[in-house]
């Protein structure tokens, strides 16, 4: 619960302090909670923005404080923390979480020596993302052997709630892959040194240090390294469906409808999960010293330059390493599986990277603040980085288009590929959504689908599936989750990110 306990105001009263400031954006003004030091901004389209204030309304009417605060509510609670710059902002797919909501992104002044990193505002699953495979196959390559296939690639990745690696590694190997990040990959063999070109952050974050990953963290990574986990991560074989911006889409090597996609979207495992919880338990310590005072304490959080702070982004960087590592190790057991299907090799497939992108991380970067040039800490969580053309930090063959911004959808629904604008630049600080984003809670999904239906409406799709914990299925099922392309829809009409590729599955490999 919070720590503030003001009076309940009703939903009218809340409503007050939000006003609609353009077709797919509203504003949540300060005194909307205490202590803001900046407003509030979310993006949702009137098909999602239901969802968002009917949770606002349940709160106004309920006295209890049971579970997460409402979206909104956080958002603005996010607005108070020391050293926030711009906005606290809400993207499309946003819903309650630990403290931060899943889809807020902020950003702290690095000059400030009262600005503060949150691993709330990273997540508990460092660096989950996503990574995209192109290759050279059409869908009329994949029918005949779609359940073959799907079967092979059940075999070669582990996957599931505690599986293990098949890629050997040693407590010596996890130091260096958590250092190292992709370069570990690639010096053992199992990266093309152009993967790493198209990774955010090369694949690897420099200021990683392994020493500040607890050893419980470590020993809960080691026989997971190369796994894809539970929950909603998955293996896709997807098909171009649509190609909505055909120059950007050709410079990605994608110039055909029917072409086959492999989509990979993993974490780091409980790696990266006891990274958090460790640094969350040193946090809540440092602020009584640091005389930090929240309006929730699910907001954790210490001064960037103190040595909590710092301790933290160097285990995050691990982690984040760590989840690199890992996409890579799946995207080298991929490869073999279709060389193997398709008696031919990774290379005659053409299956190159596409892009790989992070949505629960903080990162350092360069961005205007009221025309002046400043070094910040952008925390995305549940929120994906999109950067405009001819930024620095984008591969060169995407200088033109923008970076692309993968966008996974729920199992069995379609998934997209965006780029970065220049209003995201200057709007979000080149940030956008980063999937369907959650309707009802994992428990609520639980009770209300039972797990054969959703494979059967999977396999009515044509789409082919192999599970490890069919038991999880319902919680990822698409009832359970917002409509992806209304989440897209709302980021391309914000103009903050630019709609180029949509992608639906054949075959799905989950946990």
């Amino acid at each position: 619960s919070t720590s503030f306990n003001m009076a309940r105001r009703t939903y009218a009263q809340e409503n007050e302090y939000i006003d609609q400031v353009g077709p797919v954006t509203y504003r949540i003004r300060r005194g909307f909670v205490p202590n803001m030091r900046v407003e509030g901004r979310v993006y949702v389209n009137d098909a999602i923005k239901e969802l968002l204030f009917d949770e606002l309304g349940q709160f106004s009417s309920s006295a209890g404080a049971g579970g997460f605060l409402p979206a909104l509510k956080q958002i603005a609670n996010v607005a108070s923390l020391p050293g926030i710059v711009g906005a606290s902002m809400g993207m499309p797919d946003i819903h309650s979480g630990y403290g931060f909501s899943i889809g807020n992104v902020a950003a702290f002044d690095m000059d400030n020596p009262e600005a503060i990193v949150s691993p709330g505002g990273v997540g508990f699953d460092i660096n989950c993302g996503v990574r995209l495979l192109r290759t050279n196959l059409m869908e009329k390559d994949i029918l005949p052997i779609k359940e073959e296939l799907a079967q092979s690639l059940f075999d070669h990745i582990p996957v599931g709630v505690g599986s293990q690696g098949v890629i050997p590694t040693s407590a010596k190997d996890l130091e260096a892959a958590l250092e190292m990040g992709i370069d570990w990959s690639l010096r053992e063999g199992y990266a093309w040194a152009e993967d790493k070109e198209h990774c955010e952050e090369y694949g690897r974050m420099l200021n990683a240090d392994p020493s500040k990953v607890s050893q419980r963290a470590k020993k809960r990574g080691l026989p997971q390294l190369g796994t894809l986990g539970a929950g909603n991560h998955y293996l896709e074989v997807q098909v171009v469906d649509e190609i909505l911006d055909k120059a950007a889409a050709s410079k990605m090597g994608v110039d055909r409808k029917g072409q086959i996609c492999v989509m990979i979207h993993s974490g780091s495992r409980g790696l990266g999960h006891q990274v958090a919880t460790d640094a969350l338990v040193l946090m809540e310590k440092a602020m009584a010293e640091q005389h930090i005072e929240l309006n929730d304490r699910q907001l954790a959080c210490a001064r960037i330059s103190s040595p909590e702070g710092q301790a933290y982004l160097a285990g995050m960087a691990a982690a984040a390493n760590f989840a690199w590592v890992n996409r890579q190790s799946m995207t080298f057991l991929a490869r073999q599986a279709f060389a193997k299907a398709f008696n031919s090799t990774p290379d005659d497939l053409d299956m190159h990277v596409i892009y790989d992108v992070s949505h629960n991380i903080a990162k350092v970067e360069d961005h205007l603040v009221n025309g002046k040039m400043k070094k910040l800490l952008v925390h995305r969580k549940g929120a994906t980085r999109a950067f405009a053309p001819h930024h620095p930090l984008i591969p060169v063959d995407y200088q033109f288009t923008g970076q692309p911004v993968l966008i996974g959808g729920t199992m069995g629904t379609c998934s997209y590929v965006l780029t970065g604008t220049e209003r995201g630049m200057e709007e979000t600080f080149g940030s956008t959504c980063h999937g369907a984003g959650r309707a009802l809670s994992r428990n609520k999904s639980r009770h209300n689908l039972s797990y054969q239906d959703v494979l059967n409406s999977l396999k009515d799709k044509g789409i082919s599936i192999r599970v490890a914990s069919p038991k999880l299925v319902m919680e990822e099922a698409p009832e359970s989750y917002k409509d992806v392309t209304q989440v897209v829809d709302t980021c391309h009409e914000a103009g903050i990110s630019k709609k180029c590729i949509k992608l639906r599955p054949i075959a799905v490999i989950k946990g």
